[in-house]
């Protein structure tokens, strides 16, 4: 027997429930452990597997991830944030049920009530290859805020990751940290903490072609759903317990054959997702409309959701978080997934009438109403205008920019520059996401584990509201609205 030994460690990230990639990463680990053993691979995931826009996702709970994490050979996973926070600790539960072939490593979250792990987490795991021990370690972004509201505890993952790697030091060959931060935390775990030999990263769908080093660290990530794997192959001398990094880098699997077995598989549980999401929630006795350049009844429908739920004085949401308008008739589960798949949740946020104003002047320009938006849980095209409730405006288009408004009224009374006012809103708006003064809301309060499409299923049922969602809120000045009719 020779005195080394070569492990090949395989790593996806931030596949967010692109299953057709992950048919072609099943292709490519069959080819990779074709001809070894399953002491000679390891195959972990790096967090945000799940994302509930997609119906496989969303009606089976998440189960179709987890099967084909088992079917395509996985050993360890981290929970992303499109895991841990959209999904309650119950329904996570429910979806990591036995059986499971790999471990989930959470080293940085316990439960908020006993400060305990539930028991489908682990602090950290070690692996066995051959005569090598491998210690994993794996933390998740620190979205406090959001993860006590589900009674997660969230602790700083730098420091988790310190104590642990303290703990596996003398018991393993060699640590990876599977580090669902992003790129500027991974460096920065590099530099400060000794000990670690292997960062495997995700969260900001960063891509290394080719490991970074800093250190004796490595830092290896593989961008964003499922188009390159992540492989690492490991020498490890048997007599001197050393380990030596051969090749780090990422593997494009675009032009690989999906592998049967898994498509199959994918193909039966979105059958079963669609049958699942065909559940009647509401009956539609008229159309609801869905715009992005100007205010639509699904969008009034869900500002005054959002204005109820909240407790608020007003209610704004931007309309491009509807793809599609609703047609009389009944209104299916899946419907509703289809038109708002966003997993965005519901905040009220306190700002002032001039941050108000500000707001609803940008949101009669086409830089803001047109822009296109990439993640932070919207998974619309546009941001699209402000649709609102509890607020009249007059505006003239015609003027200039950010001199468009001409009058606006809160529940009846003209707006005041200088009071501060509740406003229903969407957690999106907070991160800094379309409409800046929006950003600058104080006293934040987040609600979870409501989607806001949850909300529009609650105001679909509600006759009154869906009558009132059809009255406009945005009214053009009486002279442009005289010359706007005589066009037409």
């Amino acid at each position: 027997m020779s005195d080394q030994q070569i492990l090949t460690i395989l790593h996806t990230n931030d596949i967010h429930s692109h299953f057709e990639q992950m048919a072609k990463i099943a292709t490519f680990v069959r080819r990779e452990r074709q001809g070894k053993t399953g002491e000679e691979t390891l195959l972990l995931d790096i967090g945000d597997h799940m994302d509930r826009m997609r119906v496989e996702t969303e009606g089976t709970g998440g189960l179709a991830n987890v099967e084909v994490l088992n079917a395509t050979g996985y050993e360890a996973v981290v929970l992303g944030n499109n895991e841990g926070l959209t999904y309650t600790p119950q329904q996570l539960a429910q979806a990591y049920a036995d059986p499971i072939s790999f471990q989930i490593i959470g080293s940085n979250m316990v439960r908020s009530g006993d400060g305990k792990r539930p028991a489908w987490l682990k602090p950290y795991a070690i692996i066995g290859k051959g005569e090598m021990s491998i210690g994993l370690i794996g933390v998740t972004a620190a979205f406090s805020d959001f993860y006590r509201l589900i009674d997660w505890h969230v602790t700083d993952p730098l420091a988790a990751v310190a104590e642990c790697v303290t703990r596996l030091r003398g018991q393993v060959d060699f640590i990876v940290v599977m580090s669902h931060l992003g790129i500027k935390h991974d460096r920065m775990m590099a530099e400060q903490i000794p000990g670690i030999d292997l960062i495997l990263g995700g969260h900001t769908h960063h891509l290394f072609d080719k490991a970074e080093r800093i250190g004796q660290t490595y830092v290896c990530a593989a961008g964003k759903f499922g188009h390159h794997v992540g492989k690492v192959v490991i020498e490890f001398d048997r007599l001197s317990r050393r380990c030596r990094v051969l090749e780090a880098g990422c593997v494009p699997v675009d032009d690989l054959p999906p592998h049967e077995g898994i498509e199959s598989l994918i193909r039966g549980r979105k059958t079963e997702a669609e049958r699942n999401l065909n559940e009647t929630v509401a009956e539609l006795a008229c159309d609801l409309s869905a715009k992005t350049d100007e205010e639509s009844s699904l969008g009034n429908l869900l500002a005054a959701a959002l204005r109820k739920w909240t407790k608020a004085d007003l209610g704004l949401v931007n309309a491009g978080q509807f793809t599609a308008p609703l047609a009389a008739g009944p209104v299916t589960r899946g419907m509703l997934h289809r038109i708002c798949p966003s997993p965005i949740n519901p905040c009220r946020i306190t700002l002032t009438g001039a941050g108000l104003l500000r707001a609803l002047e940008e949101a009669l320009l086409p830089e803001f109403t047109q822009l296109e938006i990439r993640g932070f849980g919207f998974r619309g095209k546009t941001l699209g205008t402000l649709c609102i409730d509890g607020m009249e405006i007059m505006f003239n288009p015609n003027n200039f920019p950010y001199d468009k408004i001409v009058q606006v009224t809160v529940n009846g009374e003209p707006l005041d520059a200088e009071r501060t006012y509740n406003v229903g809103t969407i957690d999106m708006f907070t991160f800094g996401i379309g409409y800046q003064t929006l950003k600058e809301g104080a006293d934040v309060q987040y609600y979870l584990p409501e989607f806001i499409r949850d909300l529009v299923r609650m105001e679909l049922q509600d006759g009154d509201q869906v009558r009132r969602s059809l009255q406009r809120r945005w009214h053009r000045s009486g002279a442009e609205e005289h010359d706007r009719r005589n066009d037409e």
